[in-house]
């Protein structure tokens, strides 16, 4: 396939990016500065300066024969406005799509709106943290913009509780609307284990118009 990927620069992004290239996709990674160091020189892969959030940016560079849009997008922790990035590059994303006529897109999404319990969210826990509550906050923004389109075949993979650096097993469970935990009740995974499911889901479509969680 011929993917274009925002956020290609972050962690997860060019683990994204890296597994993609391992599966002989190619790969134009999107970046504001266009500079994607984890997977410059592989190759199959091209860096290009863009800005998710802004619509016209994402109609340009989609229209140019891609089969799939994939976002790895977010804020820089801490710095950056969480809304500003997480909901603004969904609107961009949907309205730069429709323009471009790209139907398919794969996008990283939070935790905090999975299920608990029934109608219990991680991020009702008092034990949230609230570094993360305006990130969890925008991503469920952004989930609700999502389905609310029916111009788009969209699927938005929601990663475990705790996402971290960590070995690549290859191996993954995958839920959908409740967090996915393990026998001690701890949810987790690698980056480069949910770029196995992100790829996954990449090649394979089987969650088209919906959310899933993966976790190990």
């Amino acid at each position: 396939m011929n993917i274009l990927l925002f956020g290609a620069g972050g962690n997860i992004g060019s683990a994204i990016a890296g597994e993609l290239l391992s599966r002989g996709h190619t790969v134009t990674g999107v970046t504001r500065s266009g500079k994607a160091e984890a997977a410059e020189g592989r190759a199959g892969f091209t860096a290009v300066a863009g800005d998710a959030t802004d619509a016209a940016t994402v109609a340009r560079l989609s229209a140019q024969g891609y089969d799939l849009v994939a976002s790895a997008v977010g804020p820089r922790v801490g710095a950056e406005d969480d809304r500003k990035i997480i909901v603004g590059a969904a609107k961009a994303l949907i309205e730069g799509l429709t323009r471009s006529g790209v139907r398919r897109l794969v996008v990283l999404g939070g935790a905090g709106s999975l299920e608990t319990a029934p109608g219990v969210r991680v991020i009702d826990s008092p034990h949230f943290p609230e570094m993360w509550k305006n990130n969890a906050l925008a991503q469920i923004e952004a989930l609700g913009l999502y389905r609310e389109t029916t111009g788009l075949d969209w699927t938005f993979i929601s990663p475990a509780k705790l996402i971290e650096a960590g070995e690549r097993t290859g191996s993954y469970r995958k839920g959908g609307e409740q967090l996915v935990v393990d026998a001690e009740g701890n949810s987790r995974i690698s980056y480069a284990d949910y770029a196995v499911a992100f790829a996954d889901e990449v090649e394979q479509s089987n969650a088209v118009q919906s959310r899933i969680n993966v976790a190990y």
